[in-house]
């Protein structure tokens, strides 16, 4: 019995086995190259060290990355991360006692266990019959390795994703009360290896404005309940409220700065909106990598404590896309990474209300509401094209169309357009990836607005590591609010821009946007509060619902 259970597992972790990829020199059509011969990452980019690390072993170059590996440990003794990746060495290697070692020695330092199971699959692989591993899939057997994460919350229905140990089915019981009494279930999902193990299960039918607890199954297990399983339904759409969300981006994997997840959890925000570098990737044609980079994140306590209550919102940049400042170009399956490996492994890892125009024309752009406030969220990679080369786009011709149906049709107070890059043109200097880039189709975008008379919309974006607040004058019509953030867990900082016109630029420690939304005012209002990692609140701006109308 124990032997055909060992042989499902290994047959499980060898499902993604076909997509590992050896990293090579690869053309991304966009402004920048890996080179063939990259060395390892400067240490104080702790989010780039262990993946330099796992792209070496991948091209087995062990020698290399265990020296490598051996003196970064001596000079961060008892790093989880270090200690984990030297145990993937190890293992590849044939050295399963060292390995184990290795593995066993990470866990106590910290790394969470639900890493061993998660993977890289097939780089645990050697480990599989070792006691240590046997121990941790029997604790997983009946719990999800990740998550639960709560998405596309609305006035009625909500979505929870999970990542299971083996192919299983998942289901979610909610109710409004703790004891999950009189509890209504969702249908069954099933998580499949192709999809990384993970599934996403919907509820619908829910009471507005509303708490629920909820618990997990996984398989024929029980519904397993915690503290954290519990979230709030929104306002049906249209109607006047009073509500919170926290937005930002360049969350770059730092173990140290991840307590920025409980500092936004502290302020229990409705939703929070990822608006790009969610996770920093920068691999497109390798899977395991960017599966690697999605699990370290979701195995963070203080990520999973987060995401169980508050709903999160997703767009991406060009590191969680392709490389730093890239394009992806307007044909859909050119780089063939773009449809085959990128956009479905963004699927997998998030729970979002919608995904472009799926499979046929993908992307990330989608839109919600929280009762009567438009949020409107873009993909500016996916079709982008190169900004040196005419015609140029951020959108594309599909894309530009359904935003500007969007905004025709929008009834918000305020409707909110979310940009994984900045508007304003004087955030980065003469750098033509933010929209500085694409003047004539952001002149085309705010142009419609004013030409057909939208009132009430604000801008937000990522992309700059700090928080900004700027105003886009215009002559034909009011001045375009941008609330900007992009520093959530990073190291990197980019230089604060008040010389630039800037009303307020925050660059130190790590921050997030907080915006509180009042339309149930005379005259609503928005309020954008930089919070810092803190928790504390340097800068403040308000824009009332009277400052975005046309005469």
């Amino acid at each position: 019995m124990k032997r055909t259970f060992l042989a499902i597992l290994i047959a499980l972790f060898s499902a993604t086995g076909a997509f590992a990829q050896v990293i090579r020199d690869y053309d991304l059509g966009g402004a920048s190259k890996p080179k063939p011969d990259m060395s390892f990452r400067k240490e104080n980019q702790y989010k780039r060290v262990h993946q330099s690390s796992l792209r070496f072993i991948l091209r087995g170059e062990l020698d290399k990355t265990e020296k490598f590996l051996d003196q970064y440990l001596a000079k961060h003794p008892n790093d989880a991360e270090t200690l984990y990746m030297l145990g993937i060495l190890h293992g590849q290697r044939g050295n399963i006692e060292t390995a184990e070692d290795f593995m066993a020695r990470a866990l106590s330092a910290g790394l969470p266990d639900g890493r061993l199971v998660a993977g890289p699959r097939e780089m645990m692989q050697p480990l599989l019959g070792t006691k240590l591993l046997q121990d941790v899939l029997a604790k997983y057997s009946t719990l999800p390795v990740h998550g639960p994460l709560v998405g596309s919350v609305t006035n009625s229905s909500v979505s929870f994703w999970v990542r299971t140990q083996t192919e299983a089915a998942v289901q979610v019981l909610l109710s409004e009360s703790p004891n999950l009494s009189d509890g209504n279930k969702t249908k069954i999902a099933r998580t499949k290896a192709g999809e990384d193990f993970t599934a996403v299960t919907k509820a619908s039918g829910l009471n507005a404005n509303t708490e629920y607890f909820y618990a997990v199954r996984i398989g024929d297990g029980p519904f397993n309940f915690a503290a954290d399983q519990r979230f709030r339904t929104l306002s049906p759409k249209g109607q006047t409220s009073k509500f919170k969300i926290a937005f930002g981006g360049g969350a770059g994997y730092v173990p140290e700065n991840e307590r920025m997840w409980n500092t936004i959890g502290s302020f229990d925000p409705h939703a929070i909106l990822l608006l790009g570098d969610n996770v920093y990737i920068d691999d497109p044609e390798s899977v395991v990598m960017q599966q690697y980079t999605y699990q370290r994140r979701q195995s963070r306590p203080e990520w999973r404590k987060l995401t169980a209550r508050s709903p999160v919102f997703t767009i991406w940049d060009d590191h969680d896309f392709s490389t730093n400042d890239s394009w992806g170009g307007a044909d859909i399956t050119v780089p063939f990474w773009k449809k085959d490996w990128a956009f479905p492994i963004f699927r997998q890892n998030w729970a979002n209300p919608g995904y472009g125009g799926g499979n046929a024309q993908p992307g990330c752009w989608y839109t919600f509401s929280i009762g009567d406030v438009d949020f409107i969220m873009l993909d500016c990679r996916y079709y982008r094209t190169s900004p040196k080369v005419e015609p140029r786009s951020m959108l594309g011709d599909v894309q530009k169309k359904w935003l500007k149906e969007q905004l025709a049709e929008a009834q918000g107070t305020f409707k909110i357009i979310c940009s994984s890059v900045p508007w304003d043109f004087r955030t980065k200097g003469d750098s033509l990836d933010t929209w500085n880039g694409y003047k004539q189709e952001h002149e085309e975008i705010l142009g419609f607005i004013e030409q057909n008379r939208i009132e009430g919309v604000v801008l937000m974006s990522a992309d700059r590591h700090r928080s900004d607040a700027w105003k886009i004058e215009r002559k034909n019509g009011y001045g375009f609010y941008e609330f900007n953030s992009s520093r959530l867990t990073n190291q990197h900082i980019h230089p604060t821009m008040e010389k630039a016109g800037a009303i307020f630029s925050y660059n130190k420690p790590q921050s997030f946007g907080l915006v509180t939304f009042d339309t149930t005012l005379n005259d609503p209002q928005v309020t954008y509060d930089v919070v810092n990692i803190d928790g504390e609140k340097p800068h403040t701006l308000t824009v009332r619902r009277s400052e975005l109308s046309l005469p």
